[in-house]
């Protein structure tokens, strides 16, 4: 018989009748393919996704400012490579290129745009943006009713402000508030328009515009006018305004956007929140893949294992080694073509719920839109492709051994569980937890990212020698418990012991897949739990002020930090500012930018409002070109006060101030600390938002705060000004929420942490259920010629729950072992404390891994316990 005709027939064979023990390995095929595809796609999506445009919908170009900054090095042992980053702050265009640019044949108009904040003091207050009339062409924002402002104290508003033409709205807007007449209303959002001059003025920055949108003339190709406006750019040599002090590898030539990347002109938080998620989406991926391999070749082998007897009979009746691995593998694919694209469809939805997850939570702001175009669907049959590769590579692994056998001793090597393993393996097995403790030990030399990146990788690396060493773990684990077992357990328990004693591999391979949930479960929630707690533990130590005010939009109104100084009873004022840096640097050699959110303070009311932890040398020296600098990012960079760091501010100037001190609470204030007016020179829009008060000795902190409400109402620049307590965009705190700083990626870490916590933590836990079914099944026999011999129904129960008591508690310990030891490397060189897990999720692991493993065991052989 040739070879495919006897594999085929073999094959169909083979399915029919292991059913029962094929469909354990159905279940985590699909889901296996439902995560692959899912997190596929949305990796693709995000890669694919673009700033949304609204503003500039309507125009044809857009010239703007290059919102990246690079960084370029020589990697070890290679050529240049560069690192880039998005930055966050408003980089503008210079006044003059408008005029140039109305004069590029094929321009129809160059409109020059600008937004700032607006904050409404009317009975509704809120938050707005403002801009003038004539940049609202590019949006196009049509007028509904009304007229275009035409004199400084007019406007037209967005319809969802619930204002008429006619009606006089308080605004305030680049420092001062005034009174306008709405003459119009028009479509849009949170806008007011103001006439060109005024806008120009209120923005506060004469010389320069945000932005400049191309209307074409009729006839005009997009791409032909953004190559005349490139050229026309390029010969007048004209550079972004922050161009002389920008980094030197950044591109300081204005770029033209047209089509989807006009959005990148006008939303500076997607294309951080777009790098940000694809590289988590990335990680996330590379981490499902690899469980996805480590459960399925484990269920697999042990489908192929529990068929050893039947595989080397047909060895040893003449099969050949091309006939029993193309038998295996054409039932393997038989089995796992169906499953694989069940999951492919089903993480269609389950893509769009995942970023749909990701929006509602805050992890992707407003303004990123990721894109799926049609043919991205196509790729779930890569990831349904690779699911089955992976099951058929196992496939051929798992039956290498027997169909490699000579055909007189097939029956002899499977009659029983060898006693001693293959030495590789053992050594394998070793090899990988030495470099995941290397890993680990790594981890607490470095800070922030890079050791978050050491720690996951000690734990996977890890979780995979455990894996190797899943027989040797049994073994020891039996011994442990034998003594016990046989002495205090009864007929049960001699019988679990001696079971668990002939059955190490299958023990083995019921233990991997539980240290495996175990381990990634705890490393995931264990580091999030961490971190969050000590950042939230920092912050409430460095609050020392009493009150603390915050106020929306444009902030407080104009000249109300110096009323509010002199209030009897006020100690120190403290407005604090938030912002960004970037940071270059080098991971494994290859160039790296690292974007780090931090405060700007007022050095002198630091000691009466927030305490940073002052470590090495003196926070009164915060000002002009210093700064102070958190404690482990001064030990990775070997920093001392009066060294100087290199930094890039949001708005690509690069920097080197002089380290003023060094702070120990840099997980609740940042990384590097500055004096307020040192960080305001690179914001887009500065203005006080959060400020903190220390009261007098001996003054009540709810008088205070009244008195202060009452100083903000009462301003004199305001005859119809408001009762006391009546401004709506103010709100005044007493014991002030701690300040602390979140980096945006952090929010969207935590998110895609607890998404991939739940669905590769359900798959596992479903990995252990089909494992643990697999064992059963084959062991059915077995239980029906104890039952022969004599043993009673509570015996083999007590026999099958003492070995899944020992089957959960080996997982749990052996779990919690590995991810002790790169959790442990974390958790202090983040925040120098021990790993923190809230006790009610720990509670949960346990009763999971408990009840997963009582049921794998009992369910599938309680036929045989009649």
């Amino acid at each position: 018989m040739s070879a495919a005709p006897a594999a085929a027939l073999l094959a169909a064979r083979a399915r029919r009748t292991h059913r029962a023990a094929w469909s354990a390995v159905v279940v985590a095929l699909a889901l296996a393919s439902l995560l692959l595809g899912a997190f596929a796609l949305t990796v693709g999506a995000t890669a694919l996704g673009h700033a949304r445009v609204e503003r500039y919908a309507a125009a044809d170009a857009v010239v703007a400012a290059d919102q990246t900054t690079r960084y370029r090095a020589r990697p070890w042992g290679g050529g240049s490579d560069t690192a880039e980053a998005a930055l966050t702050e408003r980089i503008r265009v210079p006044w003059h290129a408008v005029d140039l640019l109305r004069k590029v044949d094929g321009v129809r108009a160059a409109v020059p745009d600008s937004t700032f904040p607006v904050t409404m003091e009317n009975a509704d207050g809120g938050a707005a943006h403002g801009s003038s009339w004539e940049a609202a062409r590019l949006a196009p924002y049509a007028l509904r009713t009304g007229r275009a402002p035409g004199a400084a104290d007019e406007v037209v508003v967005s319809a969802g402000h619930g204002a008429s033409p006619g009606d006089r709205v308080r605004l305030r807007a680049g420092g001062e508030a005034r009174t306008f007449t709405v003459v119009g209303v028009a479509d849009g959002r949170d806008a007011v328009h103001f006439t060109a001059g005024e806008a120009r003025r209120l923005a506060g920055h004469p010389g320069t515009v945000d932005a400049i949108g191309l209307l074409a003339e009729p006839g005009v190709d997009t791409a032909e006018l953004q190559a005349r406006v490139r050229d026309a750019l390029g010969r007048a040599r004209v550079r972004d305004s922050r161009a002389e002090v920008r980094a030197a590898d950044d591109a300081t030539a204005l770029r033209v956007y047209t089509g989807d990347d006009r959005g990148s002109a006008e939303q500076l938080a997607a294309a951080p929140a777009r790098s940000a998620l694809l590289a988590l989406c990335g990680a996330v991926a590379g981490t499902v893949i690899l469980i996805a391999v480590l459960v399925i070749a484990s269920l697999v082998a042990q489908a192929l294992r529990q068929r050893a007897g039947e595989l080397a009979l047909l060895r040893a009746v003449g099969a050949a080694p091309r006939q029993l691995r193309a038998a295996v593998g054409r039932e393997v694919l038989r089995v796992s073509v169906g499953p694989a694209l069940l999951g492919a469809v089903a993480s269609i939805p389950a893509c769009f719920g995942l970023l749909g997850l990701l929006r509602s939570g805050g992890a992707l702001p407003s303004g990123f839109e990721p894109t799926a175009p049609a043919w991205l669907f196509a790729g779930v049959l890569v990831t349904a492709g690779l699911t089955v590769g992976i099951a058929r590579l196992a496939a051929f692994l798992g039956c290498e051994p027997i169909a490699r056998a000579r055909p007189a001793a097939a029956l002899g090597a499977t009659a029983a569980e060898p006693v001693r393993e293959r030495p590789a393996r053992r050594i394998t097995g070793l090899v990988l937890l030495a470099l995941g403790v290397s890993a680990a030990g790594t981890a607490t030399l470095q800070s922030g990212a890079v050791a978050a990146a050491a720690a996951s990788a000690a734990a996977l690396t890890m979780v995979v020698g455990c894996a190797v060493l899943g027989p040797w773990i049994a073994r020891g684990a039996t011994r442990v418990v034998a003594v016990p077992l046989r002495r205090f357990g009864g007929p049960a328990g001699r019988l679990a012991a001696a079971e668990s004693a002939s059955g190490a591999r299958r023990l083995g391979a019921a233990i991997t897949p539980v240290v495996l949930v175990t381990a990634f479960v705890l490393v995931q929630l264990t580091a999030s739990a961490t971190l969050s707690r000590a950042g939230d533990e920092q912050a409430v130590a460095a609050m020392r002020a009493d009150l603390a005010v915050t106020a929306t939009g444009d902030g407080l109104p104009p000249g109300a930090l110096d009323r509010l100084r002199g209030t009897p009873g006020v100690a120190a004022v403290n407005d604090v500012l938030r912002g960004t840096v970037v940071l270059a640097g080098r991971e494994a050699g290859a160039p790296s930018l690292e974007r780090l959110p931090v405060l700007g303070v007022t050095p002198d009311a630091l000691p009466c409002t927030l305490d940073p932890g002052l470590v090495e040398g003196s926070l009164a020296d915060l000002g002009p070109g210093t700064v102070s600098v958190g404690r482990d990012r001064a030990r990775s960079m070997d920093l001392r006060p009066g060294d100087r760091v290199r930094l890039r501010f949001g708005d690509g100037t690069e920097r080197s101030p002089r380290v003023a001190a060094v702070h120990e609470r840099s997980l609740a204030l940042g990384e590097f600390l500055f004096a307020r007016d040192e960080l305001a020179a690179h914001l887009t829009a500065p203005r006080s938002t959060e400020v903190l008060f220390a009261a007098s000795p001996g003054t009540d902190p709810s008088g205070l705060g009244a008195r202060l409400m009452e100083r903000l109402a009462a301003d004199p620049a305001r005859p119809d000004a408001q009762a006391p307590g009546g401004l709506t965009d103010v709100t005044l705190r007493q014991d002030p929420v701690p300040v602390r700083l979140v980096a945006e990626e952090q929010r969207a870490g935590e998110m895609l942490a607890g998404v991939a916590v739940a669905a590769i933590g359900a798959f596992t836990v479903i990995a252990v259920l089909s494992t643990l079914t697999l064992i059963g099944v084959g062991r059915r026999p077995a239980l029906r010629l104890l039952r022969l011999v004599g043993a009673g129904r509570s015996q083999l129960r007590g026999m099958l729950c003492a070995e899944a008591a020992l089957v959960t508690v080996a997982g749990l310990v052996v779990g919690a072992g590995v991810a002790a030891v790169p959790l442990a490397a974390f958790s202090f060189a983040t925040a120098r404390t021990v790993p923190y897990l809230p006790p009610l999720q720990g509670l949960l692991i346990v009763g999971v891994v408990a009840v997963t493993a009582a049921a794998g065991t009992l369910l599938p052989v309680r036929r045989a316990l009649r």
